[in-house]
């Protein structure tokens, strides 16, 4: 149902707080809304009126993590002001010519990603400005170093060193362009590319999930492995975290519904999908409907549910059951239990802001369970607050609306 400036939510009642304290666990908060994915569109442009000190003032994987979820929203409400949002927000790293800021550095693949938003403004708007900057961003992977399988690093200063973040950055953009703007063949090649060497390696057993990270051993590096976190024996990170196994499901779910249906690797990324989504049925919390940081660990007392993680799996599965590639039977009651647990962690503040509760921000690959369990908190980690937004946008999207009752 499109909204107008008569819903409630659009009286201005969203005020800007500011920055608020950490916390582990949420306060009751205010009344919930109609809709937590407009709340959550309406609480991003409010914290970011278009100043300098704006968080998504700052070129990264955020802004086009956050902006795509705003897409989504823009998408559902056919509000204009979503759209205006988007292009107000990336005009700023873009000149009049198409041409990125020289400012901006594209060495790394958490710097890429927002490549896929700009493609999605040149689906928008047809504006040549925009396919001139997802240029840009292509050219990046032609140079990308790579270890000896092809797996890109995540990047230059960390030889060897494949992510799971790494694998969802740099595949968005790709998929999308390939899709919208050209050189397809390429595109969908090079994605499919990187989501199996990373199946390969860090695919834990039998069990559907993964490992973070894994580490190619490096000719000059020491020999206990290529990096402080790595196994010396497989260069395998210590444990499945949930944001990173969150980056995966979204973008095996993304690819999936942008990949020809001939393509000669579709049925190995479907396989991976299906696998990871009754892995992530099985370890589910049956008590709030989260995940636990540590996912595969839900035994341990010292463990928790994350917000984020969570918020990421509850959209992959859904819109898993959107594209008919999972049985809605089995996995909407996963999906209403996922939305419920994160919509826990979200809370209307004084100021009639939405804060989300129970999450990591900037969280890199750690050595051990200890630390990926201790590494703090942050209320309205940006992570997030976007993984919040997508999982709410597809939940609450029209059609959809079952799987929450």
């Amino acid at each position: 149902m499109k909204r107008t400036n008569r819903d409630p939510l659009y009286t201005g009642q969203l005020q800007n707080t500011g920055e608020i304290a950490p916390s582990d666990d949420a306060p009751a908060g205010k009344v919930a809304p109609q809709s937590w994915a407009i709340a959550i569109a309406e609480t991003i442009m409010k914290r970011n009126p278009g100043t300098p000190r704006d968080r998504l003032a700052r070129w990264g994987y955020v802004t086009g993590y956050t902006l795509n979820g705003i897409e989504m929203v823009a998408n559902t409400t056919g509000d204009p002001r979503y759209w205006e949002f988007i292009i107000r927000v990336l005009d700023q790293f873009i000149d009049e010519e198409g041409n990125l800021n020289n400012n901006i550095r594209l060495d790394s693949l958490d710097n890429v990603m927002s490549g896929n938003i700009i493609v999605g403004l040149y689906e928008h708007t047809g504006d040549e400005r925009y396919r001139t900057a997802a240029n840009q961003i292509r050219r990046v992977f032609d140079t990308f170093p790579r270890n000896s399988d092809g797996g890109f690093w995540h990047n230059p200063k960390l030889a060897g060193e494949m992510w799971v973040d790494g694998v969802f950055m740099g595949a968005m953009p790709l998929i999308r362009y390939g899709k919208s703007i050209g050189d397809s063949e390429y595109c969908y090649d090079e994605v499919v590319k990187q989501i199996t060497l990373f199946a390969g390696h860090c695919r834990k057993g039998n069990s559907g999930l993964y490992y973070h990270a894994w580490a190619e051993k490096q000719s000059d590096k020491p020999s206990k492995g290529a990096s402080s976190w790595a196994d010396p024996a497989t260069g395998l990170s210590s444990e499945v975290w949930s944001e990173g196994l969150g980056w995966y499901a979204l973008i095996l779910v993304e690819t999936l519904s942008m990949l020809p249906m001939n393509h000669a690797g579709r049925a190995v990324i479907l396989d991976i999908y299906i696998r990871l989504a009754a892995g992530l049925k099985r370890t589910q919390d049956s008590k709030s409907g989260r995940w636990f940081q540590i996912v595969d660990k839900g035994n341990e007392v010292d463990n928790w549910t994350d917000t984020s993680g969570s918020a990421m799996f509850t959209y992959s599965l859904q819109r898993g059951i959107e594209l008919g590639l999972l049985a809605s039977r089995e996995y909407a009651p996963v999906v209403t239990r996922g939305y419920r647990g994160i919509i826990e962690k979200a809370k209307i503040n004084n100021g009639g802001l939405v804060d989300i509760y129970s999450a990591c921000q900037g969280l890199c690959v750690q050595s051990n369970y200890a630390e990926y369990i201790d590494y703090p908190k942050k209320v309205n980690a940006n992570e997030a607050v976007a993984g919040c937004l997508w999982a709410t946008a597809i939940v609450e999207k029209p059609g959809a609306k079952k799987t929450v009752k």
